[in-house]
This record gives C-alpha cells, structure tokens and sequence, in this order.
C-alpha cells in the first residue's frame, strides 16, 4: 500500500509539471486508471512517457526490492490506453475508476 500511495503521489508531481489536471486515479493491481483534463496542446506520448519513466525511477530509488517483484526488471507495458469521455457522463466514469482501487 504504501508503495501505491507512493506513485499516486508521484503521478500527481508529474502532471503538475505538463499542466494536467486529475479528475481522479486509482491503481489496480497492475494497472492504474486516470481522468484527466489537459489543454489539447498537450504532447500525449511525451506526457505519458515521462509518466512512465520518471515514476519507475522514483518507485526503484524508494523501494529497492520492487525489482524482485517485476518480470524481467519491467514496470510498465511499452503501451497505454487513452480514450475520450464523450460516450459516458463524467460521472460513470469516476465510479468505474473509483472502483479499480477495491
């Protein structure tokens, strides 16, 4: 749990930086789920790649024997999903992340 908390946090520094704004986010067991508001400016793989790499970074530096609990040393899938809200309310979908967490 406490590495979980960890990387919310971290998630959380990181889009401060891109100018990203959480709606809400919740990990599952190996994965995370994220609403976020962003300017269309933003540069989507940029983003989702300094995501990815810094809080690995940040995860290895504060928890050192994670590596033994990774397969082959890797944290992250070298691919992510992203989708618009415009089929669902706001609201349906931060009861479906709200529940990755439970």
């Amino acid at each position: 749990m406490k590495g979980l908390y960890f990387l919310k946090q971290k998630v959380r520094e990181i889009n401060e930086s891109f100018d990203v704004e959480i709606i809400d986010l919740e990990c599952d067991n190996d994965h995370f789920h994220m609403i976020f508001k962003a300017k269309p400016t933003l540069d989507i793989p940029r983003y989702i790649n300094a995501l990815k790499t810094i809080s690995f970074r940040e995860l290895q530096r504060n928890f050192p024997n994670i590596k033994k609990q990774l397969w082959k040393g890797i944290l992250w899938s070298p691919s992510y999903f992203l989708a618009t809200t415009g089929q669902v309310t706001l609201d349906v979908l931060k009861r479906y992340v709200e529940n990755q967490g439970k």
